[in-house]
């Protein structure tokens, strides 16, 4: 090991052992533990964001499909297999395709009235797409959508909502107006309601309906089916099979990903996730940077060892190396603590937060107030690497000035009054 490795390592050691300069000893210590506070906080925050952002997408994507091809025109489409079969010729990452319509309607029942999305399905293929529909069919409830049953299926906040429940009726009320010789009248169906079900997300268990897709076409006049939902390999890869979907298929056919039908809530998320990251990197950096005050005030102490070294032969570089070398240390086992200590957390926060909360008789997410009930948490390893990598550049540039000042140590007026 080089000379400059062992005398480096060896100030490490003494500054916390605090042989010589207990306060030096105790500002190392404290840059340490900033650093790796620092490292542990960004990773168990970006860990429980991880966590709610995949439990609410996992939720999501219960009731909705990974992609969705779309005549440009919203027309119907005239023939859904032979775009689907098209599909997966262009996207081997297809599991399973079918076709639907999706309209916004009015439901009424007495004296109540709510705004929602109808969704016309085919029960054998739809149980393909999505866990909702596959649950549906497994209690029996999806197969009750039969082509001119005028059978309905309500999302449970929906049908609460409405009054409603298994047995009544509801009025679906179309868009547009149909002319008659009394005039212009609107269009609207009685629906039987043969089931509700619940994927744990307000936004579709209060305005989501399933219907017969003949059913639906009859009743909006579409002539068939709008559109065609794809279920994909890998949910996480719909934005690039979407892409490489618009670029095989033509301007005719419009793609959307389920990123992109839900774009306001993923960008936040993104973007809260980029903020959180910038605003506790800062953290880091500070903590990192508190190493130039212990490298600044070791080299005071320390020169008239430096002047030894020079007087021995040691050159301005490796003058440099050595408090490079101290204060890499400290930036290296700071960094490794926390990211130790910020997994440990973040792997047992479902077990954590709920000592906390029977610890001081709260509930941190009540179940009648938030979408989750407990605390998710999901550790990247790429999110981990980044966060090392960064709190590690950190420590190495907070080096740089006090060792180039060690470096620029003159022997002679550095001895003259040892």
């Amino acid at each position: 090991m080089p000379f400059e490795w062992l005398i480096g390592w060896r100030y490490t050691r003494a500054g916390r052992a605090g042989r010589r300069n207990a306060f030096i000893s105790f500002i190392s210590l404290v840059s340490m533990l900033g650093i790796a506070l620092g490292v542990a906080a960004l990773i168990i925050v970006l860990s429980v964001m991880n966590g709610f952002q995949k439990e609410v997408s996992d939720r999501m994507l219960k009731a909705i499909a990974h992609v969705q091809l779309m005549d440009e025109n919203g027309d119907a489409l005239p023939d859904w297999a032979a775009l689907a079969k098209q599909a997966e010729s262009l996207e081997p990452t297809i599991r399973a395709a079918a076709p639907y319509t999706e309209t916004q309607s009015l439901l009424a029942h007495g004296d109540g009235m709510r705004g929602a999305v109808v969704r016309g399905v085919q029960p054998a293929e739809e149980a393909g797409i999505n866990d909702l529909a596959a649950d549906l069919q497994h209690n029996g409830v999806l197969d009750k959508l039969t082509p001119g049953s005028w059978n309905i299926v309500l999302g449970s906040e929906l049908a609460r909502s409405l009054g409603v429940t298994v047995g009544d009726q509801v009025t679906v009320i179309a868009p547009g107006a149909q002319v008659t010789p009394a005039g212009a009248l609107p269009r609207l169906k009685s629906f039987n309601v043969v089931g509700l079900f619940s994927v744990g997300h307000y936004e579709y268990d209060s305005a989501l309906a399933l219907a017969a897709l003949d059913d639906t076409a009859r009743l909006y006049r579409t002539g068939g089916p709008t559109g065609v939902q794809l279920r994909l390999a890998d949910v996480h890869d719909a934005r690039a099979a979407a892409g490489r979907l618009a670029a095989g298929l033509g301007e005719h056919v419009r793609v959307q990903d389920w990123t992109r039908t839900n774009a306001a809530w993923y960008d936040a998320v993104q973007i809260e996730k980029t903020m959180m990251f910038i605003i506790l990197t800062l953290i880091v950096a500070v903590a990192a940077f508190n190493l130039v005050s212990t490298l600044v005030m070791t080299v005071t102490d320390k020169q008239a060892d430096i002047a030894i070294l020079r007087t021995l032969g040691a050159s301005p570089r490796s003058i440099m190396l050595i408090f490079m070398v101290q204060g890499a240390s400290s930036g290296i086992a700071g960094t490794l603590g926390g990211v130790a200590f910020g997994l440990l957390v973040a792997y047992n926060i479902p077990s954590i937060v709920p000592a906390i909360e029977h610890l001081l008789h709260t509930t941190f997410l009540p179940a009648s107030v938030y979408l989750i009930d407990r605390m998710p948490s999901d550790p990247h390893l790429v999110e981990v690497l980044h966060i090392s990598f960064w709190s590690l550049l950190f420590a190495f540039v907070a080096t740089v000035y006090p060792s180039w000042r060690a470096s620029r140590v003159r022997p002679a007026e550095a001895l003259r009054y040892e």
